[in-house]
């Protein structure tokens, strides 16, 4: 009899701001799991030099099935920049709402931003 193999899937984000053409350097980052019209805590992380997080945000058996949400507290980031926001900002903390289907895969949730806009999409 074989052992189920563990899960190899992960979970991991980026964010790159796109009106000063770097990446958003210590942005904090909150990630939601969503049951309903609960909203859970699984963990704060805050980007480094690179936009990016220093390790996946979920993996092996942490990346279950379901929906989930990230938080990007991007008025915080913008005004630590200098940028100039009304009050209240346009944008301040933009949530990003998925679901994971396969625990097998990756998943990489970037988003590029500015103090008007946002995108995002499903990357590799």
């Amino acid at each position: 009899m074989s052992a189920m193999p563990l899960p190899t899937g992960r979970l991991t984000t980026h964010v790159l701001d796109t009106a000063r053409g770097c990446p958003a350097a210590g942005m904090v980052v909150e990630l939601m799991r969503v049951e309903g019209l609960e909203h859970h805590l699984l963990k704060t992380v805050q980007t480094n030099d690179d936009g990016r997080v220093d390790a996946p945000l979920l993996t092996g058996v942490d990346l279950a099935k379901g929906v989930y949400e990230l938080r990007f507290h991007a008025g915080d980031y913008l005004r630590s920049t200098g940028t100039t926001l009304p009050d209240p900002a346009f944008l301040d903390v933009i949530p990003i709402r998925f679901g994971i289907a396969d625990t097998s895969a990756h998943y990489h949730v970037p988003l590029l931003i500015s103090a008007y806009s946002y995108s995002t999409y499903r990357g590799s």
